[in-house]
């Protein structure tokens, strides 16, 4: 793919003369036939265009599509004063026996032409002929490519201006004109076509939702819109999702990391700590980010800590229970005493009583990807939650968030946020997993589509996806009371991002004391800490 050649760039650039040899500028390579053009390689230039390709492909061959006859420079014995030797080859055959060796009993020329350019052998003219076959097929190739590539982006780019308009229909109540639109988009999004037309299709299934719940124009607001009841089987496939997103993607690990990394400071030379996990780690199985706390609680200096509580706070009473057994078992085999308890509650209807905080244990909080669900249009919710979280007095609270603006007061301001967003994700997907993997197209249709359409499609209490950005999260926790407490592991975070062998085009960069994850310079994940 063009994508695949980015460092190697071809360019045309006339030469004259007959030989074929160095040239002594930067360019390189190049061949020439009598006072026709020839073509070098240069490594700045980007445009590739269908007519290089052909133009190098009528210079470099005949009608036949053999080479044309190559004439080359004298060889290190020639230009010492033997008799000058050119090789031609006949286009009607290409077998040896067409080599013709002319004798040239005129040696001052070889002689002054050997003081003007370097001395060749005749391997050094296979190898250069052999790399200009090489560049042509190349050229060829790029070509191809840069066509295909144009194609692309041009499908891209109605697809995007389709998306909007039919958008816009829906946002305007425009019924007919919305469902024609969608008709077209069920032809261009495809689940197994380009990243772009993925993500499309995503979009497309909430634009539909949404124009489903539209009331007739002249009415006020839309209409009521409930939280879909989940088949046993739904929510089997997005927990499978939910695993392979884990596995494959750095998005929940880098939450997972930044908050140990920053737990285990907060519990240094302590001996009674104690956890609350909001969410418990988005109901993941073997609680994995635990897991990695219990090592190393275990392998810092020191003797391990006497006593670790757990607290998982959620709905999913029984998964929290199955998690917790395997938990205190994984503890034992590390000599540390664990005690696990859950609270069965969801986060706006947690009260400071729920959680049970001993004498003496140092307390923290944990919520990875859980608070924004709380965010409603009145604030009310999420302020609640964090009222209940400051009485705690917990040492450190540490907060992982979707880094986007998915809770605008505009449905099209949503919608071009949540497209632009959800579009790098798909990308990244694109770049980690083959086109027809089965387990791509599972994170995308089980896990993001259902995010995908719960911020297009949904308003109200059922519109739970309300993401927002990192500043916004910062006027939000400093209302609240508490104080930042600035992230110092940019290294540490970069030294884990090439451990898990993460792909190259995610980043790891500081923002005012926060740390995010982004790929290709989007903001995906941040993570950020804060003291009461």
């Amino acid at each position: 793919m063009i994508h695949d050649m980015a460092n190697v760039f071809l360019s045309l650039e006339p030469c004259n003369g007959d030989q074929i040899g160095y040239d002594t500028s930067e360019n390189g390579l190049y061949m020439s036939h009598h006072k026709e053009l020839s073509y070098s390689l240069n490594p700045y230039t980007s445009d590739l265009k269908r007519n290089a390709a052909s133009m190098m492909i009528s210079t470099l061959s005949n009608d036949s599509g053999d080479f044309k006859r190559l004439r080359r420079n004298p060889s290190l014995g020639e230009s010492l004063g033997s008799n000058s030797t050119f090789y031609s080859t006949d286009n009607s055959s290409s077998s040896s026996s067409n080599f013709s060796i002319p004798r040239n009993d005129s040696t001052n020329s070889v002689n002054s032409l050997s003081l003007l350019q370097p001395r060749l052998h005749f391997r050094d003219h296979v190898w250069a002929l052999k790399q200009r076959c090489l560049a042509a097929e190349a050229i060829e190739e790029a070509a191809a490519d840069t066509i295909n590539q144009e194609e692309q982006n041009g499908e891209g780019m109605k697809l995007v201006q389709l998306l909007i308009t039919c958008a816009e229909a829906v946002a305007c109540r425009d019924k007919s004109r919305a469902s024609v639109l969608l008709s077209e988009l069920r032809a261009s999004a495809l689940v197994f076509g380009t990243s772009f037309q993925r993500v499309a299709s995503c979009f497309m299934q909430g634009l539909a939702d949404r124009l489903a719940l539209v009331q007739p124009l002249g009415t006020v607001g839309y209409a009521a819109t409930h939280a879909m009841n989940k088949t046993d089987i739904a929510l089997e496939k997005k927990e499978e999702a939910l695993m392979l997103l884990y596995e494959i993607c750095p998005h929940i690990q880098f939450g997972h990391f930044v908050a140990n990394y920053s737990i285990l400071e907060a519990f240094e030379g302590e001996s009674f700590i104690h956890v609350v996990d909001l969410g418990m780690s988005l109901g993941l199985p073997h609680g994995q980010q635990w897991r990695s706390l219990i090592e190393s609680l275990a392998n810092r200096p020191g003797p391990p800590p006497r006593r670790l509580r757990i607290t998982a706070v959620g709905q999913n009473i029984e998964k929290f229970e199955i998690i917790g057994d395997e938990l205190e078992a994984y503890a034992r085999s590390f000599s540390i005493n664990l005690e696990f308890s859950a609270v069965e509650s969801n986060l706006e209807n947690l009260k400071p009583k729920d959680i049970k905080v001993h004498d003496g244990e140092v307390l923290v909080v944990n919520s990875i990807l859980q608070l924004h669900c709380v965010v409603k249009e009145s604030r009310g919710a999420l302020n609640s939650v964090l009222q209940v979280i400051h009485e705690l007095s917990p040492k450190i609270l540490v907060l992982v968030e979707q880094d986007s603006s998915h809770n605008g007061p505009f449905f099209l301001g949503r919608f071009m946020e949540a497209l632009h967003y959800y579009s790098a994700i798909f990308d990244s997907l694109d770049v980690m997993l083959p086109k027809y993997d089965t387990r791509r197209a599972k994170i995308e249709q089980f896990y993001f589509a259902d995010e995908i359409k719960n911020i297009v499609s949904c308003e109200g209490p059922a519109r739970v996806e309300r993401h927002e950005r990192v500043d916004q999260w910062r006027r939000r926790m400093s209302r609240a009371g508490f104080q930042a407490a600035p992230l110092k592991m940019v290294s540490q975070a970069k030294q884990w991002l090439a451990k898990v062998n993460a792909y190259e085009g995610f980043t790891i960069t500081e923002e005012k004391g926060c740390l995010v994850l982004g790929w290709k310079s989007k903001p995906i994940v941040a993570a950020s800490c804060w003291k009461c």
